[in-house]
Protein backbone atom coordinates (compact mmCIF):
# COMPACT_ATOMS: atom_id res chain seq x y z
CA UNK A 1 0.00 0.00 0.00
CA UNK A 2 1.18 3.56 -0.66
CA UNK A 3 -0.21 7.05 -0.21
CA UNK A 4 -1.06 7.41 -3.90
CA UNK A 5 -3.36 4.39 -3.67
CA UNK A 6 -5.21 5.97 -0.75
CA UNK A 7 -5.48 9.27 -2.62
CA UNK A 8 -6.91 7.51 -5.67
CA UNK A 9 -9.32 5.47 -3.56
CA UNK A 10 -10.68 8.66 -1.98
CA UNK A 11 -11.01 10.34 -5.35
CA UNK A 12 -12.94 7.39 -6.82
CA UNK A 13 -15.32 7.42 -3.84
CA UNK A 14 -15.79 11.20 -4.06
CA UNK A 15 -16.38 11.21 -7.83
CA UNK A 16 -18.33 7.96 -8.01
CA UNK A 17 -16.45 6.58 -11.00
CA UNK A 18 -13.01 5.42 -12.08
CA UNK A 19 -13.23 7.32 -15.37
CA UNK A 20 -13.87 10.65 -13.65
CA UNK A 21 -11.08 10.02 -11.13
CA UNK A 22 -8.71 9.23 -13.99
CA UNK A 23 -9.69 12.38 -15.87
CA UNK A 24 -9.16 14.62 -12.83
CA UNK A 25 -5.79 13.02 -12.09
CA UNK A 26 -4.64 13.04 -15.75
CA UNK A 27 -3.98 9.28 -15.82
CA UNK A 28 -5.53 6.35 -17.65
CA UNK A 29 -8.43 4.31 -16.27
CA UNK A 30 -6.26 1.14 -16.06
CA UNK A 31 -3.78 3.10 -13.91
CA UNK A 32 -6.58 3.97 -11.46
CA UNK A 33 -7.82 0.38 -11.47
CA UNK A 34 -4.32 -0.87 -10.61
CA UNK A 35 -4.14 1.50 -7.65
CA UNK A 36 -7.49 0.24 -6.35
CA UNK A 37 -6.45 -3.42 -6.84
CA UNK A 38 -3.22 -2.79 -4.89
CA UNK A 39 -5.25 -1.38 -2.01
CA UNK A 40 -7.71 -4.29 -2.11
CA UNK A 41 -4.82 -6.78 -2.11
CA UNK A 42 -3.27 -5.02 0.88
CA UNK A 43 -6.49 -5.16 2.93
CA UNK A 44 -7.53 -8.55 1.59
CA UNK A 45 -11.04 -7.47 0.67
CA UNK A 46 -13.00 -5.76 -2.08
CA UNK A 47 -13.49 -2.02 -1.62
CA UNK A 48 -15.91 -1.64 -4.53
CA UNK A 49 -18.76 -3.84 -5.76
CA UNK A 50 -18.64 -3.93 -9.56
CA UNK A 51 -21.72 -6.08 -10.28
CA UNK A 52 -24.48 -5.14 -12.75
CA UNK A 53 -22.19 -2.71 -14.54
CA UNK A 54 -22.29 -0.29 -11.63
CA UNK A 55 -19.63 0.48 -9.05
CA UNK A 56 -20.66 0.79 -5.42
CA UNK A 57 -18.52 1.21 -2.31
CA UNK A 58 -18.58 -1.95 -0.19
CA UNK A 59 -19.01 -1.92 3.57
CA UNK A 60 -15.23 -2.38 3.91
CA UNK A 61 -14.71 0.59 1.59
CA UNK A 62 -17.06 2.72 3.66
CA UNK A 63 -15.09 1.84 6.79
CA UNK A 64 -11.77 2.66 5.12
CA UNK A 65 -12.85 5.95 3.56
CA UNK A 66 -12.71 8.28 6.65
CA UNK A 67 -9.34 6.83 7.68
CA UNK A 68 -7.95 7.26 4.17
CA UNK A 69 -9.18 10.86 4.01
CA UNK A 70 -7.53 11.64 7.34
CA UNK A 71 -4.22 10.03 6.32
CA UNK A 72 -4.09 11.94 3.02
CA UNK A 73 -5.13 15.22 4.63
CA UNK A 74 -2.60 14.93 7.48
CA UNK A 75 0.20 14.05 5.05
CA UNK A 76 -0.55 17.13 2.94
CA UNK A 77 -0.64 19.30 6.05
CA UNK A 78 2.66 17.86 7.27
CA UNK A 79 4.32 18.97 4.01
CA UNK A 80 2.85 22.46 4.39
CA UNK A 81 3.98 22.77 8.03
CA UNK A 82 7.55 21.70 7.23
CA UNK A 83 7.75 24.02 4.22
CA UNK A 84 6.47 26.89 6.33
CA UNK A 85 9.12 26.17 8.99
CA UNK A 86 11.86 26.11 6.33
CA UNK A 87 10.65 29.31 4.70
CA UNK A 88 10.00 27.54 1.41
CA UNK A 89 6.22 27.66 1.50
CA UNK A 90 4.30 29.79 -0.98
CA UNK A 91 1.19 30.76 0.95
CA UNK A 92 -2.18 30.24 -0.68
CA UNK A 93 -5.79 30.44 0.37
CA UNK A 94 -8.75 28.64 -1.21
CA UNK A 95 -12.04 30.28 -0.19
CA UNK A 96 -15.51 28.98 -0.97
CA UNK A 97 -18.55 31.25 -0.76
CA UNK A 98 -22.27 30.91 -1.24
CA UNK A 99 -23.68 32.86 -4.17
CA UNK A 100 -24.75 36.10 -2.50
CA UNK A 101 -21.56 36.48 -0.46
CA UNK A 102 -19.33 35.43 -3.34
CA UNK A 103 -20.89 37.83 -5.84
CA UNK A 104 -21.62 40.91 -3.71
CA UNK A 105 -19.54 40.92 -0.53
CA UNK A 106 -16.41 38.82 -0.85
CA UNK A 107 -14.72 40.51 -3.85
CA UNK A 108 -14.40 43.73 -1.85
CA UNK A 109 -13.19 41.87 1.25
CA UNK A 110 -10.62 39.85 -0.70
CA UNK A 111 -9.37 43.02 -2.37
CA UNK A 112 -8.63 44.58 1.02
CA UNK A 113 -7.10 41.31 2.24
CA UNK A 114 -4.77 41.10 -0.76
CA UNK A 115 -3.53 44.64 -0.12
CA UNK A 116 -2.51 43.58 3.39
CA UNK A 117 -1.07 40.20 2.27
CA UNK A 118 0.09 40.49 -1.36
CA UNK A 119 2.29 37.41 -0.92
CA UNK A 120 -0.73 35.11 -0.49
CA UNK A 121 -2.30 33.61 -3.59
CA UNK A 122 -6.10 33.63 -3.23
CA UNK A 123 -8.64 31.58 -5.20
CA UNK A 124 -12.42 31.80 -4.89
CA UNK A 125 -15.11 29.19 -5.60
CA UNK A 126 -18.79 30.23 -5.66
CA UNK A 127 -21.59 27.67 -5.20
CA UNK A 128 -24.81 27.31 -3.23
CA UNK A 129 -24.43 26.65 0.51
CA UNK A 130 -24.62 22.81 0.38
CA UNK A 131 -22.02 22.74 -2.39
CA UNK A 132 -19.62 25.01 -0.49
CA UNK A 133 -19.94 22.97 2.71
CA UNK A 134 -19.34 19.75 0.74
CA UNK A 135 -16.16 21.26 -0.73
CA UNK A 136 -14.98 22.18 2.75
CA UNK A 137 -15.68 18.67 4.05
CA UNK A 138 -13.69 17.21 1.14
CA UNK A 139 -10.75 19.65 1.65
CA UNK A 140 -11.29 21.28 -1.74
CA UNK A 141 -11.33 24.69 0.01
CA UNK A 142 -9.76 26.01 3.21
CA UNK A 143 -12.62 28.20 4.43
CA UNK A 144 -16.32 28.65 3.66
CA UNK A 145 -18.37 31.84 3.87
CA UNK A 146 -22.09 31.10 3.73
CA UNK A 147 -25.40 32.74 4.53
CA UNK A 148 -27.58 29.67 4.45
CA UNK A 149 -28.87 27.39 7.15
CA UNK A 150 -26.97 24.11 7.33
CA UNK A 151 -26.57 21.25 9.74
CA UNK A 152 -23.69 21.97 12.08
CA UNK A 153 -21.48 19.24 13.51
CA UNK A 154 -18.22 18.79 15.40
CA UNK A 155 -16.27 18.55 12.13
CA UNK A 156 -16.67 22.31 11.64
CA UNK A 157 -15.99 25.49 13.59
CA UNK A 158 -18.72 28.01 12.77
CA UNK A 159 -18.56 31.69 13.65
CA UNK A 160 -20.56 34.75 12.68
CA UNK A 161 -18.55 37.26 10.63
CA UNK A 162 -21.24 39.73 9.48
CA UNK A 163 -24.96 40.45 9.35
CA UNK A 164 -27.33 41.25 6.51
CA UNK A 165 -31.01 42.16 6.20
CA UNK A 166 -33.56 40.73 3.78
CA UNK A 167 -35.90 43.38 2.39
CA UNK A 168 -38.98 43.46 0.17
CA UNK A 169 -38.42 45.16 -3.19
CA UNK A 170 -40.71 46.02 -6.09
CA UNK A 171 -40.54 47.94 -9.35
CA UNK A 172 -40.49 51.72 -9.34
CA UNK A 173 -44.03 52.01 -10.69
CA UNK A 174 -45.66 49.49 -8.34
CA UNK A 175 -48.85 50.73 -6.66
CA UNK A 176 -47.57 49.97 -3.15
CA UNK A 177 -46.86 52.82 -0.74
CA UNK A 178 -43.92 52.75 1.69
CA UNK A 179 -45.36 50.04 3.97
CA UNK A 180 -47.71 47.07 3.59
CA UNK A 181 -49.25 44.37 5.73
CA UNK A 182 -47.75 40.92 5.27
CA UNK A 183 -51.05 39.50 4.01
CA UNK A 184 -50.77 41.66 0.88
CA UNK A 185 -47.93 39.45 -0.36
CA UNK A 186 -50.46 36.72 -1.17
CA UNK A 187 -51.88 38.89 -3.96
CA UNK A 188 -48.54 39.29 -5.74
CA UNK A 189 -46.31 37.11 -7.87
CA UNK A 190 -43.35 36.22 -5.66
CA UNK A 191 -40.02 35.75 -7.43
CA UNK A 192 -37.80 33.27 -5.60
CA UNK A 193 -34.35 31.76 -5.86
CA UNK A 194 -33.82 28.03 -6.44
CA UNK A 195 -34.92 25.60 -3.70
CA UNK A 196 -31.46 25.07 -2.14
CA UNK A 197 -30.68 28.78 -1.87
CA UNK A 198 -30.01 29.98 1.67
CA UNK A 199 -31.97 33.16 0.96
CA UNK A 200 -35.02 31.23 -0.20
CA UNK A 201 -35.01 28.98 2.86
CA UNK A 202 -35.02 32.00 5.18
CA UNK A 203 -37.79 33.74 3.20
CA UNK A 204 -39.98 30.64 3.08
CA UNK A 205 -39.53 30.02 6.81
CA UNK A 206 -40.67 33.59 7.55
CA UNK A 207 -43.69 33.32 5.24
CA UNK A 208 -44.59 29.92 6.73
CA UNK A 209 -44.37 31.26 10.29
CA UNK A 210 -46.88 33.99 9.40
CA UNK A 211 -49.26 31.67 7.54
CA UNK A 212 -48.61 33.26 4.15
CA UNK A 213 -46.53 30.70 2.30
CA UNK A 214 -49.42 28.35 1.50
CA UNK A 215 -51.49 31.31 0.25
CA UNK A 216 -48.95 32.33 -2.39
CA UNK A 217 -50.05 30.50 -5.54
CA UNK A 218 -48.41 32.72 -8.14
CA UNK A 219 -44.62 32.59 -8.04
CA UNK A 220 -41.59 32.44 -10.32
CA UNK A 221 -38.30 30.65 -9.63
CA UNK A 222 -35.05 32.05 -11.05
CA UNK A 223 -31.50 30.77 -10.62
CA UNK A 224 -29.65 34.01 -9.87
CA UNK A 225 -30.13 37.19 -7.88
CA UNK A 226 -29.33 39.30 -10.94
CA UNK A 227 -32.12 37.61 -12.90
CA UNK A 228 -34.54 38.24 -10.05
CA UNK A 229 -33.60 41.94 -9.88
CA UNK A 230 -34.15 42.30 -13.62
CA UNK A 231 -37.54 40.56 -13.40
CA UNK A 232 -38.67 42.79 -10.51
CA UNK A 233 -37.48 45.90 -12.37
CA UNK A 234 -39.55 44.80 -15.39
CA UNK A 235 -42.66 44.52 -13.20
CA UNK A 236 -42.92 40.73 -13.40
CA UNK A 237 -43.30 40.38 -9.65
CA UNK A 238 -41.87 41.26 -6.24
CA UNK A 239 -39.11 39.64 -4.22
CA UNK A 240 -37.42 39.55 -0.82
CA UNK A 241 -33.67 39.91 -1.30
CA UNK A 242 -30.54 40.62 0.76
CA UNK A 243 -30.01 44.36 1.14
CA UNK A 244 -26.38 44.05 0.07
CA UNK A 245 -27.49 42.69 -3.34
CA UNK A 246 -29.86 45.58 -4.14
CA UNK A 247 -28.01 48.52 -2.56
CA UNK A 248 -27.01 49.99 -5.94
CA UNK A 249 -30.49 49.57 -7.48
CA UNK A 250 -32.12 51.27 -4.48
CA UNK A 251 -29.64 54.15 -4.62
CA UNK A 252 -30.23 54.62 -8.36
CA UNK A 253 -34.02 54.41 -7.98
CA UNK A 254 -34.30 51.32 -10.17
CA UNK A 255 -36.04 49.35 -7.38
CA UNK A 256 -38.06 50.42 -4.35
CA UNK A 257 -37.84 49.06 -0.81
CA UNK A 258 -41.20 48.36 0.84
CA UNK A 259 -41.46 47.87 4.60
CA UNK A 260 -43.58 44.98 5.90
CA UNK A 261 -45.37 46.08 9.06
CA UNK A 262 -43.88 44.32 12.09
CA UNK A 263 -41.48 42.17 10.03
CA UNK A 264 -37.70 42.45 10.18
CA UNK A 265 -35.60 39.69 8.61
CA UNK A 266 -32.02 39.82 9.80
CA UNK A 267 -29.63 36.98 9.14
CA UNK A 268 -26.11 36.07 10.14
CA UNK A 269 -23.34 35.40 7.66
CA UNK A 270 -21.14 32.48 8.72
CA UNK A 271 -17.46 31.69 8.42
CA UNK A 272 -16.92 27.92 8.54
CA UNK A 273 -13.62 26.07 8.89
CA UNK A 274 -12.52 22.52 9.51
CA UNK A 275 -11.83 21.59 13.14
CA UNK A 276 -8.16 20.63 12.88
CA UNK A 277 -4.83 21.07 14.67
CA UNK A 278 -2.82 22.94 12.05
CA UNK A 279 -3.86 25.72 9.69
CA UNK A 280 -2.06 27.20 6.71
CA UNK A 281 -0.61 30.69 7.04
CA UNK A 282 -3.14 31.97 4.54
CA UNK A 283 -6.01 30.71 6.72
CA UNK A 284 -4.51 32.19 9.89
CA UNK A 285 -4.02 35.60 8.25
CA UNK A 286 -7.54 35.59 6.79
CA UNK A 287 -9.12 34.72 10.15
CA UNK A 288 -7.25 37.64 11.76
CA UNK A 289 -8.34 39.90 8.90
CA UNK A 290 -12.02 38.98 9.28
CA UNK A 291 -11.83 39.43 13.06
CA UNK A 292 -10.43 42.96 12.71
CA UNK A 293 -12.20 44.12 9.55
Amino acid sequence: MNLESLKMFCLVVDEGSISQAARLNYVSQPAVTRQIHQLENFYGTLLFDRTDGKMRVTEAGKLLYPFAKTIVRDFNRSKEVIKQAMGEYHANLHVGASLTIGEYLLPRLLGRYKKQHPEIKVSLTIKNTPGVIEDLANDVIDLALVEGIFEKNTEFIVRKFAEDELILVCSNDHEWKEEIEIGELANERMILREALSGTRIIVENMLRDHGILEKIENYMELGSTQAIKSAVEAGLGISILPRLTVARELEQGILREIRINGIHINRNLWLVQKNQRFYKNGVIHFLDFIKNK
